[in-house]
């Protein structure tokens, strides 16, 4: 862990860091040399109760995974569009600091500059971490676009008031597209790339699968017992009422 980010007490505020933090963002940079690549997810009992982080470290030279940590806490509030990081950002921290071997570079599920704000959990996980973070989303959250073509690997500008803010990419020939999008430390076609480098023979990339189905693994091995937190409860007090 980099950076000492600033936490929200409430929405007004969480919403304020995303506007400022915003600023600090390095949309530029080469990863087509890497080879550890960490895919991320959370995994939850509905809109709170306990959360499971996965982290998994996948060798794109070796096409497996070469280590897998997770984490769990109690949720700090029910999930708000927009705000998804500050939800799950605290718990893929723990799982992160388990690792015994720093990636090269992180493929989220969910959002990078593809935001209203242009400031995704990509984006901020990325500022955290000190690393190269591309947002792979299943969704589109904001923005407008034309469908790529049909074949695997064609991709189109997803853009928000003129701006391009991400990227629509095939991933499999004849199967939805994802929303891929720069979080930190990567420009908007070496994201597309990376997302490509890392899919195989499914829509989603093998780093993400692979932590998607380690978080739920764990949650339903846990069921419903409560775990330590991962040391951010009580920090958004009177968020859900704002």
């Amino acid at each position: 862990m980099t950076a000492d980010l600033p936490w929200p007490s409430s929405h007004s505020e969480a919403i304020a860091i995303q506007k400022r933090l915003v600023g600090q963002l390095i949309l530029k940079g080469d990863l087509s040399g890497v080879d550890l690549v960490a895919g991320v997810d959370v995994s939850s009992f509905g809109n709170t109760g306990t959360m499971v982080g996965a982290v998994t470290l996948w060798s794109l030279n070796r096409g497996e995974v070469t280590q897998s940590t997770t984490a769990t806490a109690e949720a700090a509030l029910p999930y708000i569009p927009g705000l998804l990081a500050f939800r799950e950002i605290p718990v893929l921290l723990e799982a992160f600091r388990k690792l015994q071997v720093r990636p090269e570079a992180v493929i989220c599920d969910g959002q990078g500059t593809a935001h209203p704000r242009g400031f995704g959990i990509a984006c901020h996980l990325g500022l955290y971490l000190g690393i190269p973070t591309v947002g792979c989303g299943k969704s589109r959250l904001i923005g407008s676009y034309t469908e790529p073509g049909n074949p695997k690997g064609s991709a189109t500008d997803l853009t928000h008031r003129g701006r391009r803010i991400g990227q629509v990419v095939r991933t499999r020939t004849g199967v939805k597209p994802v929303f891929v999008s720069p979080g930190h430390l990567v420009g908007f076609d070496e994201a597309v790339e990376l997302v490509l480098r890392a899919c195989s023979r499914y829509r989603l990339p093998e780093p993400v699968r692979a932590a998607h189905k380690l978080a739920n693994e764990t949650r339903m091995e846990l069921g419903r017992v409560t775990p330590a937190t991962a040391g951010m409860k009580g920090k958004w007090n009177g968020l859900e009422d704002e």
